[in-house]
């Protein structure tokens, strides 16, 4: 973008796929956050893309630190095969959990597609950062952005304590 809003809330993308990384397929998930991310007035950082496995963790901690965007969302590694380790480095390093997020994201992605079930992704809080695990698919990671684009003004609002009395105590 080049109207950057220094005010404007930042979601920093973290593309967990070994063939996005590797090159062998190109990433179409940030282009879907991006979508989002405006219809809120949010900006979307360019996407750090890593293979599955233990780099999620350096990944997201290097983002928090040195960025600190309002916040991270992860797309890929949710599932069930042995290198789907995204919600195990996401999870320990938490302050606060928010796990009626991914039960709003499951069940509208159930709605479209009985797999939706299936993906472990854990939503949470590091610092003044929100971080979503998403499921690896552009079509999943849009399903979870038709959610997140009614509750992360909001959520965010929560994180950083502005109080608006029309809608939190």
């Amino acid at each position: 973008m080049t109207d950057y809003d220094p005010r404007a809330r930042v979601i920093a993308p973290v593309i967990v796929s070994t063939r996005a990384a590797t090159g062998e397929r190109e990433d179409q998930s940030t282009a879907v956050m991006a979508e989002y991310a405006q219809q809120i007035g949010f900006i979307c950082r360019p996407p750090v893309i890593i293979p599955d496995g233990e780099g999620v963790l350096a990944a997201l901690s290097e983002l928090v630190v040195q960025v600190g965007p309002a916040v991270i969302i992860t797309s890929g590694g949710t599932g069930l095969t042995p290198d789907d380790l995204t919600p195990e480095f996401t999870k320990p390093m938490l302050d606060k959990e928010i796990p009626g997020v991914m039960e709003a994201i499951r069940i509208h992605g159930r709605s479209k597609n009985p797999l939706a079930s299936l993906s472990r992704g854990v939503a949470g809080v590091k610092d003044a950062t929100v971080i979503i695990n998403l499921p690896g698919s552009p079509k999943a990671v849009r399903d979870g952005m038709e959610v997140l684009v009614e509750l992360l003004p909001h959520l965010c609002d929560q994180v950083a304590d502005i109080r608006d009395s029309h809608h939190w105590g």
